[in-house]
């Protein structure tokens, strides 16, 4: 504890020398930036350098910069009497929602437009126009109007890669002049703006479909009765001519029969006691040899007694 104790001072000194140097890094740093010793660009950035209304310089190369050597004595006070500007060269991309126009039959469209982007030149960007974004936004719905007016419906919505080409073509001009470069431009989507005519065009695809659905089940339908009446006329033909040849095939099988009067004569005596019960008819047996006794018995009521 008295060993840890006495190196606590010693401890404490080099916390307060290291943050001493952190914070004095800085500051100086600071200082050196403020008088204009060095600057820092970093990538796809442009610094534009402005002193009593003139501009003395444009950085967009990435990395460290000497000030001294590119202003000479200006440097010293570009950043307390002038102004630095930073502007991103990055591409960037935005999209631009419905614009208004009208097809050459008079239905009301919208068309949305994405575009690209890019600052290539920093001076014209800050000194041609305070607000070149929001212009080149405008110019862009202006060029897209301009252009796709009074197009025939069907062409505004097939040929967006030809809309997308001259909207671009009217807009890069002036965009230069902003200095923007404009990339690639598309027409994304083009629409109905009226609702009324979109609920139309909703009910004439919803009856289409209704009509083509009714057409494919009648189309199934008859397909499925000739299918049935097919199989019908094939069975019935079968049917016929398992009718027709019935005669014959029980004609060579009783003349078989025939041949054998012992099996004919059972054969007869079975299908004639089958047909008697099958008839349901009040059967009497009688003994044989009894003389008055059976037509007395053929008189009595229909419910006979059965004798042995």
């Amino acid at each position: 504890m008295i060993e840890l104790f006495d190196a606590f001072p010693s401890l404490m000194t080099a916390v307060f020398i290291a943050a001493g140097l952190i914070f004095g890094e800085k500051l100086l740093f600071s200082f050196l930036r403020f008088f204009g010793v060095f600057t820092t660009v970093n990538e796809q950035e442009a610094k534009v350098y402005e002193l009593f209304g003139n501009v003395i310089g444009v950085i967009d190369e990435p990395g460290l910069h000497f000030l001294w050597l590119r202003f000479s004595w200006r440097a010293l006070i570009v950043n307390y009497f002038g102004t630095v500007y930073v502007r991103d060269k990055r591409l960037d991309q935005q999209y631009i929602r419905s614009t208004p126009v009208n097809s050459e039959e008079g239905a009301p469209m919208g068309v949305g437009v994405w575009y690209e982007l890019m600052i290539t030149d920093p001076v014209a960007h800050i000194y041609r126009n305070t607000d070149a974004r929001g212009s080149l936004a405008a110019n862009v719905s202006n060029a897209t109007v301009k252009c796709l007016s009074n197009q025939k419906l069907e062409e505004m919505l097939e040929n967006r890669h030809q809309m997308s080409q001259m909207v671009r073509k009217e807009v890069s001009l002036l965009a230069a002049e902003w200095g923007y470069a404009l990339g690639s431009t598309y027409i994304r989507k083009v629409h109905f703006r009226d609702r009324e005519m979109i609920h139309q065009i909703e009910e004439k695809v919803v009856n289409r479909l209704r009509q083509v659905t009714s057409a494919i089940r009648q189309d199934g339908t008859n397909q499925v009765n000739i299918i049935t009446s097919s199989a019908d006329a094939q069975a019935a033909v079968e049917f016929a001519r398992a009718a027709a040849r019935r005669p014959e095939i029980v004609g060579k099988v009783l003349a078989l029969v025939g041949s054998d009067p012992e099996i004919a004569n059972a054969l007869f005596e079975i299908l004639e006691t089958q047909r008697l019960l099958s008839s349901k008819a009040d059967v009497i047996l009688v003994p044989r040899d009894r003389g008055l006794l059976t037509p007395l018995l053929a008189t009595t009521a229909p419910s006979a007694m059965l004798q042995n």
